[in-house]
């Protein structure tokens, strides 16, 4: 498998992977703050500090998004810059510690959050 397939395959499972993290980091603050409008919890996704971890996930996700939006052809240094990232979080190789530790608790507390994170690994 070339590596461009290989990247789209992965990130689709990257962006189930992110909604079943969004979907425990909701979960969990409603737990302690009560329940949120979608226009609220966006708000808290896109600003509050707690969930910059997860912004992580979305900015990789938009990039490769806009990488394969490319019109003049996506060069393969693009796509193996891209691979490394992702690689890097999925094997929690990640310099930000308090990404490392948010992924690490989601993959604990997420079964279908581990699950995929075990599909990402093998591609």
């Amino acid at each position: 498998m070339e590596n461009a397939e290989k990247l789209k395959n992965a990130r689709n499972i990257l962006l189930k992977l992110h909604k079943a993290m969004l979907d425990l980091e909701r979960h969990n603050y409603e737990q302690s703050h009560g329940p949120v409008n979608s226009g609220e919890f966006l708000n808290l996704l896109l600003e509050n500090k707690d969930f910059a971890w997860l912004r992580k996930l979305s900015m990789l996700i938009v990039e490769i998004d806009e990488m394969f939006d490319l019109k003049d052809g996506i060069p393969s240094e693009m796509v193996d810059a891209n691979l490394k990232k992702m690689t890097e979080m999925v094997e929690l190789k990640e310099v930000d510690a308090d990404f490392r530790e948010k992924y690490q608790f989601a993959l604990q507390n997420e079964l279908n959050a581990l699950g995929l994170h075990t599909e990402l690994k093998k591609v």
